[in-house]
C-alpha cells in the first residue's frame, strides 16, 4: 500500500501552489490599482491553500511522520 496516495497527493500540492499564485496575483493587483486592504479573495484563497495543505499532510505515509506522535 505504500505511496497508494502519492499521485492524490501531488495533484494537492499543485492545487495549493495555483491557490498560492492566485492569492499573491490579487495582492500584486490590489497594491497597483493603490488599495490599501487586503482583497477578500486573497484571504479566502489563503484559507484553501491552507485547507488543501492541510490535507496534503494527512495523506503523507504514516511513516513520514512517525516523530509527531512520539
Amino acid at each position: 500500500m505504500a505511496g497508494e496516495f502519492d499521485e492524490i497527493r501531488g495533484r494537492l500540492e499543485q492545487i495549493a501552489e495555483e491557490l498560492a499564485d492566485l492569492a499573491i496575483q490579487r495582492l500584486r493587483e490590489s497594491i497597483d490599482a493603490g488599495g490599501t486592504e487586503l482583497p477578500v479573495d486573497e484571504k479566502r484563497l489563503t484559507r484553501a491553500r491552507r485547507a488543501v495543505e492541510k490535507a496534503v499532510h494527512l495523506l503523507e505515509e504514516p511513516d513520514d511522520h512517525r516523530d509527531d506522535f512520539d
